[in-house]
């Protein structure tokens, strides 16, 4: 028989749980203040959870730390350069998208090109590697990212997400 607090406190630990097993698998871009610890230890994995700063019932992201205009990429096997040309290309793809040019009429600044590469093993064993798209980071104060996903291949806008972060500070 359960006690009514913890048929409260169950749900509520399965809900958190959920929670930060969602956010340790997926890409978020957020990283928080000078804290170098890890806020779940007990997780066998680090990644993007590591960088929440897990408190009492909230969690902060702090979105003025994100990476500056980045010109290379690290692989496991070495670093990638990303041509001028390239880069370019996908930022003119992008201006070219009447709401990329409102982001930018907003004050979202260019902070980061990402090529997405497709590196394909031939049948003779030759491998082939090109970037058929590319993410591009916005940036607007610390405020707010906008990720936006460009076809290089199609010149063409796929996908623009955009993450707004409040903050209300009471005394």
């Amino acid at each position: 028989m359960m006690t009514s607090a913890l048929k409260i406190a169950l749900p509520i630990f399965v809900l958190l749980l959920g929670i930060a097993i969602y956010v340790s698998l997926t890409n978020v871009v957020a990283q928080t203040g000078e804290s170098s610890e890890t806020p779940l230890p007990w997780l066998p994995f680090r990644g993007p959870l590591s960088r929440f700063k897990w408190g009492s019932a909230k969690v902060e992201a702090n979105l003025s730390r994100a990476q500056t205009y980045c010109g290379r990429i690290k692989r496991g096997w070495g670093s990638i350069e990303i041509s001028e040309e390239f880069k370019n290309n996908v930022v003119n793809i992008a201006k070219s998208d009447s709401d990329v040019q409102n982001l930018l009429s907003e004050g979202y600044n260019v902070t980061r090109i990402q090529p997405i590469i497709k590196t394909v093993v031939e049948a003779d064993g030759s491998v082939v590697a090109k970037a058929k798209s590319a993410i591009l980071t916005l940036r607007k104060d610390g405020s707010s990212l906008a990720f936006i996903w460009v076809d290089v291949e199609n010149n063409k806008v796929t996908r623009i997400e955009i993450i707004t972060r409040t903050v209300i500070e009471k005394p």
